[in-house]
């Protein structure tokens, strides 16, 4: 029989426990920074997108938006092939083909209303896809809690920090996704600037992420995650909110400051989320946590356009217009950023040394 290795002192097995979490923290903030890079990246071809879809509209022909994608997928392809390494397979669990379908079916039957609200469709459509939907989100629910490895793990949901970037997030992405469709159209529509010239003021928005990039560690070092969550969401919902006033004789640099403002705030909103997110996800479970995280994202982004085109439909609809006014924005902004404001409650709950681990 093999004689078991001493015991360590007391004092040496307190330090290498220390270690293995202070590594294990370290390990899922690079992580989460570099979840956070990519999601910056997204952000900024949303913003750039504008611009370069104006001089196209412009200057060649407005099918040349979709052409596009055929060069730039091919160069992503070649690129992968080129720089992202042959990750060999590992086992994994089957598939959750039932979670699959009535997660699918419910986000579809959702999303599909809420645009069919904004074009006044048949009520009586609108009625069952919002029942069906809701119905198959209720059924996955209870799917979910008998199946030992379902396809959303919401148990994930029980991590306080992820659960607050969870909800707390869900609600700024509102706003987020919402604005760069207003800006952009309100610009136009209702400041009259040519599809160009409006895409080029967007630009400002890119501006601010990349400056928030260069100080958002010093800014969540000196005054923490639940401070910093705070005061930039409240920030980035007052800028936004200020762009919904935007008229024919505000001065440009007065409109690109907001912008560049509201932006700069937004993206530090996000990169502290994206940080704090996966403080407490163990290694076995970081793979579930980046697929539900990402994935809501991308739904809120677009529930955020519906969000703002219901809105501006509505004030549409109670003006008794026929076309898009400055005050039909004011009004879209006004919403869309009173629910991302409601983050802020959340964010209050977050202690006030919460991730001051991942920044020593």
């Amino acid at each position: 029989m093999t004689d078991s290795p001493p015991a360590l002192p007391p004092q040496l097995a307190y330090a290498r426990r220390q270690c293995t979490t202070d590594w294990n923290q370290r390990r899922r903030l690079r992580i989460s920074v570099r979840f956070g890079n990519v999601r910056l990246w997204n952000a900024h071809t949303r913003v750039l997108g504008p611009p370069l879809g104006g001089f196209i509209v412009i200057y060649l022909d407005w099918r040349w938006i979709f052409y596009l994608n055929i060069p730039i997928g091919l160069i992503g392809i070649i690129m992968v092939m080129i720089f992202v390494p042959a990750v060999p397979r590992v086992p994994t669990t089957k598939i959750d083909w039932i979670g699959f379908i009535l997660s699918g079916v419910s986000l579809s039957c959702l999303l599909i209303s809420f645009e069919m609200a904004i074009h006044s469709a048949d009520f009586t459509v609108l009625k069952s896809l919002l029942i069906v939907g809701s119905l198959a989100w209720i059924g996955y629910l209870r799917h979910a809690r008998m199946h030992s490895d379902p396809l959303i793990d919401l148990t994930l949901l029980n991590v306080p920090t992820f659960r607050i970037s969870i909800i707390g997030g869900s609600l700024m992405r509102i706003t987020q996704g919402a604005q760069p469709f207003l800006v952009a159209m309100m610009l136009q529509l209702g400041l009259g600037f040519n599809a160009a010239h409006a895409g080029l003021i967007a630009l400002a928005g890119a501006i601010g992420s990349l400056i928030m990039k260069l100080v958002a560690r010093r800014i969540l070092v000196r005054f923490g995650y639940r401070d910093t969550l705070i005061v930039s969401g409240m920030c980035a919902v007052g800028g936004y909110a200020l762009c919904g006033f935007f008229r024919p004789d505000w001065p440009l640099m007065a409109i690109l400051s907001v912008l560049a403002t509201a932006s700069f705030f937004m993206s530090l909103q996000f990169t502290a989320y994206n940080t704090i997110a996966y403080a407490d996800i163990s290694t076995d479970r970081m793979s579930a946590a980046t697929s539900f995280y990402s994935n809501l994202q991308q739904l809120l982004l677009t529930l955020g356009v519906c969000v703002g085109s219901l809105a501006l439909h509505v004030s549409m609809t109670i003006g008794h217009q026929d076309h898009l006014e400055p005050v039909n924005f004011t009004h879209a902004f006004i919403v869309v950023t009173c629910i991302s404001a409601l983050a802020t409650f959340f964010n209050g709950r977050i202690s006030a040394n919460e991730g001051r681990s991942l920044m020593e």
